[in-house]
């Protein structure tokens, strides 16, 4: 219930379309502060953030309440107007177009980490973070709207190529950074989770639809590095590598700093990092089928279950069942999941 609370009070205004505000064809090179951004994207619209970062059920929930209540969805949860960009480019573009890392904060500034701008140019890729993004703003509503419009923008202004856009982030900026990697993989094609991750495929990380995450398990890679001294996150990065490999998520790769604890990542850290994430692995299409083959046939089995309490009329226990398989299996287990929660009263 209070997932649905904060869901209703994000979705709770409507925002009319803002004039435009940043030359796309202006370009710059080095560090700029203060940025503001004016063009929109689907891909950062209410809808679309419900449709993949929200589990089935919860969505359906809020789209309920808000049918019976005196406000309507918002086209878009950012007012980019009033928003303020942190963006550092390489003097010199190769060929095939800068590469681009949009960082997700775990502070309130934006800020470039210090000794980034060498590394970031020597490997001539662009960095973009925004303000008001960290681990105290709401992340639907704030943190990950605010990441997708600066890929947006970045890509709107400058040549970039789509092979090389990676999101990240450190700590809790890092754990945002997974949950745009899962949900946006035509986006983003790599991870750097510095300091902070969770398992995927539960209700803090909600699996996509099947189309997405099909995606996301052939061309995402994610790069884990956290400090050997920082316990805790390296035991959180051991519980979301096994959950990757639970889901049929491969090309990943993990490892510890040496020497480090709970810090960002410093300029070799990073320069390895985006070194990883440019060593994309090829699936291996038989070992990926004969995995998803075995989570669809649980599924299968799993919503069966629910379908025969149903009809033996024990819809308590099927409304118990079909919340679970909606935290497990998320997007994979729509539409029959949903199908299914509209015959089963009081599934509100």
């Amino acid at each position: 219930m209070k997932l649905i609370q904060r869901l209703l009070l994000w979705l709770g205004a409507i925002i009319s379309p803002l004039p435009a505000i940043a030359d796309p064809g202006a370009e710059f090179a080095g560090l700029q502060n203060d940025v503001v951004f004016s063009d929109y994207s689907v891909l950062s619209s209410s809808a679309e953030l419900l449709h993949r970062l929200v589990s089935p059920l919860n969505a359906v929930r809020a789209d309920r309440r808000l049918a019976h209540s005196a406000v309507a969805l918002r086209d878009q949860p950012i007012e980019l107007a009033k928003e303020r960009f942190t963006v550092y480019v390489p003097a010199h573009a190769p060929a095939p177009g800068y590469g681009l890392l949009v960082f997700v904060p775990p502070w309130q500034n934006a800020m470039l980490p210090r000794g980034w701008a060498a590394v970031l140019e020597r490997r001539s890729l662009i960095f973009v973070s925004a303000e008001n993004s960290g681990n105290e703003a709401n992340m639907l509503d704030r943190r990950e709207p605010l990441a997708l419009l600066a890929a947006h923008n970045i890509m709107q202004r400058f040549r970039v190529d789509p092979e090389r856009i990676y999101v990240g982030g450190f700590s809790g900026g890092s754990r945002v950074a997974l949950r745009l990697a899962l949900g946006f993989p035509e986006v983003f094609r790599g991870a750097f989770l510095n300091a902070g991750s969770d398992p995927i495929g539960n209700a803090q990380v909600p699996l996509p639809p099947p189309e997405l995450f099909s995606r996301f398990q052939e061309t995402t890679r994610i790069v884990y590095i956290s400090g050997k001294d920082d316990a805790v996150n390296v035991d959180k990065d051991a519980a979301s590598t096994g959950s990757l490999l639970e889901w049929c998520v491969f090309d990943w790769y993990a490892e510890r700093s040496p020497w480090t604890g709970h810090e960002v990542a410093g300029p070799t850290v990073l320069g390895r990092a985006l070194d990883l994430l440019d060593q994309h692995g090829q699936p291996n299409l038989a070992r990926l089928n004969k995995c998803r083959l075995r989570i669809n046939q649980e599924l299968g089995k799993e919503i069966d279950q629910a379908s025969d309490l149903l009809a033996a009329g024990n819809a308590d226990a099927a409304r118990k069942l079909l919340d679970k398989i909606d935290t497990r299996y998320g997007g994979l287990a729509a539409p029959r999941s949903v199908d299914l929660a509209a015959r089963i009263p009081g599934m509100d």
